[in-house]
């Protein structure tokens, strides 16, 4: 779920509407309908500010870091839950009665954790564009990513050009 501590920071740090915080969270398979507050966007935006210094980490000891600084802070011990049967099960690191925005963070914080340690490379980054700056997940399979998406690759590839073009 690395991708949707990503993508939920993007909306997060986008505008202060809950409601597109509740369908970031109903794509990644949260049942419909979530009740978002004000409250719960203001303290999952606090979570994803924290989170974005391990977006912005350039090394990976100090993604692990801060990682491992996150998780002695927000995380529990791991525990596996349905939901009462709604879903399957998953394992939480947060407790029982955690608000979204403790949930956020011990959850994002858990598994860009295993994604560092499987991968053994960061875990993501934030976007190269200088327009842009959003948080992307790299899940491998090649070299390291620099955009968070095709848009902005070539965005940035096209005023390159233009830009060399000029001169």
């Amino acid at each position: 779920m690395a991708s949707r501590a990503a993508d939920l920071c993007r909306a997060l740090l986008a505008d202060d509407d809950p409601a597109r915080v509740e369908d970031t969270l109903i794509r990644y398979g949260e049942a419909a309908p979530i009740l978002i507050t004000p409250g719960d966007v203001a303290e999952m935006r606090e979570a994803a500010r924290r989170l974005l210094a391990v977006f912005a980490a350039s090394r990976l000891d100090e993604a692990a870091r801060l990682l491992n600084d996150l998780l002695a802070g927000c995380a529990r011990p791991p525990r596996l839950t349905d939901h009462g049967g709604t879903t399957g099960w998953h394992v939480h690191v947060d407790t029982e009665d955690a608000g979204w925005g403790q949930w956020f963070l011990s959850s994002s914080a858990m598994a860009l954790a295993l994604l560092l340690s499987e991968q053994q490379r960061l875990p993501g980054g934030l976007c190269a564009s200088a327009a842009c700056r959003l948080p992307y997940v790299d899940l491998g399979g090649g070299s390291a990513r620099r955009y968070c998406s095709s848009r902005c690759a070539t965005r940035e590839r096209v005023a390159a050009h233009r830009a060399a073009s000029r001169s």
